[in-house]
C-alpha cells in the first residue's frame, strides 16, 4: 500500500516559555497544525510532495508567528529581504529566490522558477519582477513588519552598540520555516522560507535558498530543510551532507541528521536545527537549542506539534495507512 508523511519546522531557538502568553503559543501551535493539514490534504489527494511542501510553508508564510513572509525579520536597515527555495528529489529541479521584498509568498515564486527551468536562484530586484512577471501576489513591504520584529531588531541594535551580540537569544536572531514531504509515488521534495537573521547585513543571503546547504531532496534517501546560523549550513553543506552519510554510509536518517546537528555543527555553538524525512516515511527533526517550532504527520495520519520538549498528539487526520489489528 503507498504511504505518505510531512514535517515541518518554524525555526529553531524559539522563544524562552515565559516570554509569551500560552495563547499565544496556542496560537502558534494551531498554524503549524493548519499548515500540516494543508500539506497532508495534498498528499491524499494524490498530489506530489512539492506541492505538499508548498502548501504547509505558504501557511507559514502568512502567519506572524514565524519569520517568512508575514513576520519576517528586518536587517539592519529596517527592512525585508526574503530568501526560499523548493527541491524535488525526483529530478532534482529546483528553485530559489533570495533578497526578495515585495513577493508575499517567496516560496511560489522560487516553485514557479523550478518549473520556468532556465535558471536555479533570482535575487532582489529580478526576483520581484519575476514574481510580478508570473501573476504573484506583490505586496508593499511593509505587510511584512511585525511589532514583535521591530522590537528584536531593537533589541539586537543594543546588543551591538553593548558588545552583547554573542549573548542574545537565538529567538532574537534567526528563524526560518520549512517543509518535507514523502509521496504516494515514492518521491521526495523539501521547501524552506526565511527573512534571515534580525539585523543582519543589508544584502546578506543565507542558507535557505542555496541547493544543498539548507535545502535538499533527493529520492532514495531524503529530504532536508534547515533552521539556524546559515553560514554554517553552507560550510558544510548540511542537506546534501546528511544525504551523503545515508547514501555512502548506509547511515539511518536520524544517525545521519543527529551527528551533522549535535556533532558537526557543535564546535561553532551556533544555533541549528532541521527537518528530515527519508524514503520510508521515517522523520528526524533534531536541534540545539531551547526548542524549535516542528510538527509533522506520520504514514498513519497522526499530527504532532511542538515547540519546546513537550510534544502535542493534535489529530488524526483521514488518509494514512493503517495499523495491524486497527
Amino acid at each position: 500500500m503507498a504511504h505518505f508523511a510531512i514535517a515541518i519546522h518554524g525555526g529553531c531557538g524559539v522563544m524562552a516559555k515565559l516570554n509569551l502568553t500560552e495563547a499565544e503559543w496556542s496560537a502558534a501551535r494551531a498554524d503549524l497544525a493548519q499548515a500540516l493539514r494543508m500539506g497532508w490534504a495534498k498528499l491524499v489527494a494524490g498530489a506530489g510532495a512539492l506541492d505538499a511542501v508548498a502548501a504547509a510553508v505558504v501557511v507559514m508564510e502568512d502567519s506572524p508567528h514565524f519569520n517568512a513572509g508575514h513576520g519576517a525579520a528586518l536587517n539592519t536597515n529596517g527592512e525585508h529581504e526574503l530568501d526560499a527555495a523548493v527541491m524535488d528529489g525526483a529530478t532534482l529541479g529546483a528553485g530559489a529566490v533570495c533578497a526578495a521584498r515585495r513577493i508575499r509568498n517567496p516560496v511560489k515564486a522560487a516553485r514557479a522558477l523550478m518549473e520556468r527551468g532556465e535558471s536555479v536562484l533570482l535575487t532582489g530586484s529580478a526576483a520581484d519582477a519575476f514574481a510580478q512577471d508570473q501573476g504573484l501576489d506583490i505586496v508593499d513591504p511593509h505587510y511584512f513588519t511585525t511589532e514583535r520584529r521591530r522590537e528584536a531588531l531593537a533589541s539586537m541594535k543594543a546588543h551591538e552598540r553593548e558588545g552583547t551580540s554573542l549573548s542574545a537569544s537565538e529567538a532574537e536572531k534567526h528563524g526560518t520555516v520549512g517543509a518535507v514531504a514523502l509521496d504516494a509515488a515514492g518521491h521526495l521534495a523539501a521547501a524552506t522560507s526565511t527573512g534571515g537573521f534580525t539585523n543582519k547585513p543589508a544584502g546578506r543571503v543565507g542558507d535557505s535558498p542555496i541547493i544543498g546547504a539548507g535545502t535538499y531532496a533527493r529520492d532514495g534517501a531524503c529530504a532536508v530543510s534547515g533552521t539556524g546560523k546559515g553560514e554554517y549550513f553552507i560550510r558544510h553543506v548540511v542537506g546534501h551532507e546528511i544525504a551523503s552519510r545515508m547514501r555512502y554510509l548506509g547511515e539511518t536518517l536520524k544517525k545521519a541528521a543527529d551527528k551533522v546537528v549535535m556533532e558537526d555543527l557543535a564546535p561553532y555553538k551556533i544555533g541549528a536545527g532541521l527537518v528530515a524525512i527519508d524514503a520510508a516515511g521515517n522523520i528526524a527533526a533534531p536541534y540545539n537549542t531551547d526548542g524549535m517550532f516542528r510538527g509533522w504527520v506520520t504514514i498513519e495520519g497522526d499530527l504532532y506539534v511542538a515547540t519546546h520538549d513537550e510534544v502535542f498528539f493534535v489529530e488524526r487526520l483521514a488518509g494514512g495507512m493503517t495499523r495491524a489489528g486497527e
